[in-house]
């Protein structure tokens, strides 16, 4: 029972240590910018063990000098009650998991008729899952955690979260946001970004053209070798008509 005792006493301490760790490392972005994230880095050596080379685009910009088209967009197509939540938005999360439900149920009756016979449909893909997360749980989620999707992580992402809310002005995570967040292979960052797809700083970014950028944010890999799909383009022209209504920080 003693080593027991001593073996819970030690892991409280060692998470203690690492719930520490992660304030001092948030608090100190207040003045110093993030080298790199978690998630670029996975991301970047896993295109130099495919192809052996390293490919990695990324040019930190300050807050002001990101489009205000970009930061319009981004809020619109991503998390549109970002300036208001506290880290969270509750009613995102209640929508996304209604809509995984109803995925996993089609699922479910199509396998079911196929087994009884009664469709000759091929076995449906595994459901769509549709995501809720803030611009805040992207953040933290990109900063410091890895791509598996577990309830433990997911814990450690909500706890991050609130640390970054509590700890960073909303202008802050958005700027950070900006400059990590991946827009293809190797392309980190709003600048790299504007670069690669339009040859242009981001400060000069028309609304058309973030609009664009922001659709890419889910599947950037596959929307950079499909800029011209119509998906694409209708998507874009939806965000782009409520970015005349959104606020930036």
């Amino acid at each position: 029972m003693k080593a027991l005792a001593r073996l819970l006493v030690l892991a409280l301490l060692a998470g203690l240590a690492l719930q520490l760790y992660f304030v001092a490392r948030i608090a100190l972005m207040r003045v110093v910018n993030p080298e790199s994230t978690a998630f670029e880095r996975s991301e970047a050596w896993q295109v130099a063990s495919n192809t052996g080379t390293l490919k990695w685009r990324q040019q930190w910009v300050p807050y002001a000098q990101v489009s205000n088209h970009l930061k319009r967009a981004i809020i619109a197509s991503e998390d549109a009650s970002f300036t208001v939540h506290e880290g969270v938005d509750m009613d995102a999360l209640e929508k996304a998991w209604e809509k995984n439900t109803q995925a996993e149920e089609r699922a479910a009756q199509s396998m079911s008729r196929l087994a009884e016979g009664k469709s000759k449909a091929p076995a449906v893909k595994p459901p769509k899952i549709f995501g809720g997360s803030t611009i805040t749980q992207q953040l933290a989620k990109n900063l410091f955690l890895s791509g598996e999707r577990t309830l433990l992580r997911k814990g450690q992402e909500l706890l991050l979260t609130l640390m970054l809310e509590s700890l960073l002005s909303k202008q802050r995570i958005l700027e950070i946001y900006l400059n990590n967040v991946e827009w293809g292979e190797g392309v980190f960052g709003a600048e790299a970004a504007a670069q690669h797809y339009y040859r242009k700083p981001a400060a000069r970014l028309n609304a058309v053209e973030a609009a664009r950028l922001a659709v890419m944010l889910p599947r950037p890999k596959y929307f950079e070798t499909h800029t011209g799909s119509g998906y694409l383009a209708s998507r874009a022209r939806t965000i782009a008509a409520r970015m005349g209504g959104v606020e930036v920080p």
